[in-house]
């Protein structure tokens, strides 16, 4: 029986933003992990792997320009032994600032000592390999027990087929810059004005019985799911490994966390590999339990604002 090929994984993105932690979550899941080589020898490292190798770098690295390391990601492909993947890792100016100041160390890139314009620099030099990356993960309200679940999910060993992120936000707190698809709740009957519903979210019976008594959510919701159903075999067709899709209302508590939950009870009984994120689960007044036949267990709340420790 022929050995599988070794996964090859390049972990890249912007200073504060966590590439360390997932460099050492795919460690732990047993990749072999190097830091900042230089980039002249990234693909005869990658092409030599004889076990899942994960390769860190970013503007730090000897020689770094983004166009080589989507050269080296372009040669890597056209091995048939491999299926490489890039990883971005990406946060708020305001979380990295805060961090960088929390631990009182100097951005790389900043020359005059200003965080900002350190910043601003590693953005503009990133910006190829952030719109080139696999996966584009955003740290900014994302802790590191969250981070190395979303490492584990992606990429354990024995872990077949695409992971499906299913998200649910807040539209006034901006889009998840990570979405591939996004869909808007906010058109449905809410819950927040009915005052025995206001404190709950869209993880208790009531709001979900609420919900699902407008007479627009069956029709709407099973268009979005059978669009997903149609568009998912597809997005494995073209090679991803993971798929993000967002469902957003006004307050991120009610009419998305109910459909984000309902849409995880149905694609995981169609057999595919889902996660959830509820991302204003800080503003739930209610630990609740989930609408019976709803997959809660895969919940995990992220709260806004609040920055990963993922110091770099």
């Amino acid at each position: 029986m022929t050995a599988a090929a070794p996964q090859i994984v390049l972990v890249t993105g912007l200073s504060g933003a966590g590439k360390l932690s997932i460099l050492r979550a795919l460690e732990d899941l047993g990749f072999e992990t190097v830091d900042n080589p230089p980039l002249a020898g990234l693909f005869d490292l990658a092409v030599k792997a004889e076990q899942n190798l994960a390769i860190g770098v970013d503007a730090r690295s000897r020689g770094f320009s983004a166009e080589s390391v989507l050269e080296t990601m372009a040669r890597l492909r056209q091995e048939p032994q491999f299926n490489p993947s890039l990883i971005f890792a990406t946060a708020s100016d305001e979380v990295l600032i805060r961090r960088y100041s929390e631990t009182r160390r100097r951005h790389p890139l900043a020359q005059s000592g200003a965080i900002a314009e350190g910043i601003a620099l590693e953005r503009d030099l990133t910006a190829p390999l952030a719109g080139a990356a696999d996966w584009l993960v955003d740290t900014s309200a994302l802790p590191v027990p969250k981070l190395r679940r979303l490492v584990e999910d992606h990429f354990g060993a024995g872990a077949p087929g695409m992971v499906i992120n299913l998200v649910s936000f807040a539209f006034p707190a901006g889009l998840p810059p990570e979405a591939d698809l996004v869909f808007d709740a906010r058109f449905l009957k809410n819950p927040h004005y009915e005052p025995c519903l206001q404190s709950q979210s869209g993880l208790d019976p009531e709001v979900g019985t609420f919900i699902e008594q407008d007479p627009d959510f069956a029709i709407y919701f099973y268009k979005v799911l059978n669009l997903a159903e149609f568009l998912l075999p597809r997005f494995v067709q073209e090679g991803k490994k993971y798929a993000t899709i967002c469902v957003g209302c006004t307050g991120g508590q009610h009419r998305s966390v109910y459909m984000v939950e309902k849409l995880s009870s149905h694609l995981t009984r169609s057999g595919w590999r889902v996660g959830v994120t509820h991302r204003e689960a800080a503003r739930f007044h209610t630990a609740a339990a989930a609408p019976p036949g709803i997959a809660s267990g895969v919940a995990l709340g992220i709260a806004p604002g609040v920055e990963a420790n993922t110091k770099e």
